[in-house]
């Protein structure tokens, strides 16, 4: 799955247990600008670092996994939990607005020389 919006906080790796460590990204989505939604994703062991670049105010495109699990209380209540887990995050527009390339321009060769002597 994938979504964009706009980067509102980029928590801190926390190192779970000594196997585990995650780290948060909240992420504000506007489908309609009178009510904002914030969404929080969680990276997990190596995909922490795809944070590192990312900032508070840029525009971004999140891809993730939908998780859902069943926890059972001492009690025998049984409750379900969701939760969004990034694999990868493309900046789409800076926090000062000014858009990240997406690959380099093209060289102009229209002005090359017509009297180069390479062979093809």
């Amino acid at each position: 799955m994938e979504i964009k919006g706009k980067v509102h906080e980029v928590a801190p790796t926390v190192q779970v247990t000594d196997s585990l460590k995650k780290r948060e990204l909240i992420l504000e989505y506007i489908e309609n600008p009178q009510y904002p939604e914030y969404l929080k994703f969680e990276a997990i062991q190596d995909r922490c670092n795809l944070l590192d670049s990312v900032k508070v105010g840029d525009d971004v495109e999140v891809f993730f996994n939908l998780k859902g699990r069943p926890w059972t209380d001492k009690t025998g209540k049984k409750s379900y939990f969701n939760s969004m887990q990034l694999w990868k995050v493309n900046v789409l527009a800076g926090a000062n607005g000014a858009a990240a390339p997406a690959y380099a321009p093209p060289a102009d060769i229209s002005s090359a020389p017509e009297d180069d002597d390479l062979p093809f």
